[in-house]
């Protein structure tokens, strides 16, 4: 076949051209019967075709040889036989060029939107719980104003220990401390006090009872409400007060002492439980329930509950204005609701908490609406944080040292 000069440009334009020393390299490599075998120094073993190729293939193969005999590069088909390797970097650069790098999936990023409005909402929740809390500790007043009343809770049985308020004990302590704060403020005008207790600790009756006495005598009215009860030593603290409102169906009265033993002798024989106990006195293990009284701790004890009913008698004829036998002739326990308490002179007037407030404000001469202010009303705040005097005591404990205790309770 002839060769144009058109040919050979076409051939050194061919991107992957050889310098004339490569030319005579694969020249010397091309054997005389026409088959294509061998390697130069830069190139990778040479491959094999077939026999059967077909004839287009053959007439490349003759065009190629015609070109080496011409002492021009040879241009080799790709896949024919015989085909030459092509350098290993420029392999590496044709095929960068014919496959270009995948670019990876540009992700799209979510909105933040609803994970802001989110944060946003849970500090907005936190400001408000916490001005809840602060508006609760300082009973909703945080604003002063002249002509204040005071209202102080006494809810449960009464106690002299200090336990968080709204679990069923009323603390004499707390009590009393909610007083002494409310005749420190000189814009208290009067004090409320809303009884629903059915009595408790003697000892706590009577604490109270002086706190009472001493606001009433400093000049601060105190008046009393009673809820659904108020007996025993919650009427005892009562007695000191000002005034006495009940509903006409409240329970009050119970004007008496009581001390209860337990005896659990039997119990402990059967179980097979034994006690060796070393006194120094003989009234030292009284009360305790592995074994009952002797007649002597027996006599002891009634004069122990004689003397404190004694002291309770005193204490409500001095604060009801009566003489100790009308209070004695009322003063066997019984109950009475409101409207026969009036009728024997242990309350003063029929009337609920409002009603109360409102005598109180006429009795300490406050014109117009007065300010309300709840000293220790039970919230959620004081459920959670405990009572303000931030005692650190387990209901376990308490319960241990009130109902465990060996001599019982004088109520």
């Amino acid at each position: 076949m002839d060769k144009k000069p058109e040919d050979d440009a076409e051939y050194h334009l061919y991107p992957y051209s050889y310098d004339k020393n490569e030319s005579e390299d694969i020249l010397n490599s091309v054997p005389s019967d026409g088959t294509e075998t061998g390697t130069t120094e830069d190139a990778t073993p040479v491959t094999s075709e077939p026999a059967d190729a077909t004839s287009t293939e053959a007439v490349a193969q003759q065009d190629n040889k015609s070109d080496i005999a011409s002492g021009e590069p040879a241009y080799i088909a790709p896949g024919h036989v015989g085909e030459q390797q092509r350098p290993q970097p420029q392999m590496e650069a044709r095929k960068s060029y014919a496959e270009p790098a995948q670019q990876p999936p540009v992700t799209k990023k979510k909105g933040r939107k609803w994970q802001y409005i989110t944060i946003v909402a849970v500090l907005l929740f936190i400001i408000g719980a916490s001005f809840a809390v602060i508006y609760q500790t300082f009973n909703g007043d945080l604003y002063s104003s002249d002509d204040k009343i005071a209202v102080i809770y006494i809810q449960g049985t009464l106690v002299t220990s200090s336990v968080p308020g709204g679990f069923g004990y009323a603390s004499s302590e707390e009590i009393s401390d909610n007083i002494r704060k409310a005749l420190n403020d000189d814009n208290v005008k009067a004090i409320v006090l809303r009884v629903n207790s059915g009595g408790g600790a003697s000892t706590a009756g009577e604490e109270v009872y002086s706190e009472v006495k001493k606001a009433s005598e400093s000049g601060v009215p105190v008046v009393v409400s009673m809820g659904s009860t108020a007996a025993s030593a919650a009427y005892h603290l009562s007695a000191s007060a000002d005034l006495i409102v009940a509903n006409p169906t409240t329970m009050t009265g119970s004007i008496g002492t009581i001390w209860t033993f337990q005896n659990l002798s039997e119990y402990y024989d059967a179980e097979g439980v034994e006690y060796y106990v070393v006194k120094s006195g003989e009234f030292k293990d009284m009360g305790y329930a592995w074994r009952g009284l002797s007649d002597d701790e027996k006599e002891y004890a009634n004069k122990v509950v004689a003397q404190v009913y004694g002291q309770f008698i005193e204490d409500v004829a001095e604060g009801r204005d009566m003489s100790t036998s009308e209070v004695k002739s009322l003063a066997d326990g019984r109950i009475y609701i409101g409207t026969e308490a009036k009728e024997l002179g242990l309350v003063d007037e029929l009337g609920n908490l409002y009603d109360a407030i409102d005598m109180a404000a006429d009795i300490s001469g406050i014109e117009g609406e007065p300010t309300v202010v709840y000293m220790n009303k039970p919230t959620l705040s004081s459920l959670l944080f405990s009572s303000e005097t931030g005692v650190d005591v387990t209901s376990e404990e308490f319960l241990y040292y009130y109902e465990g205790n060996p001599y019982g309770s004088i109520n």
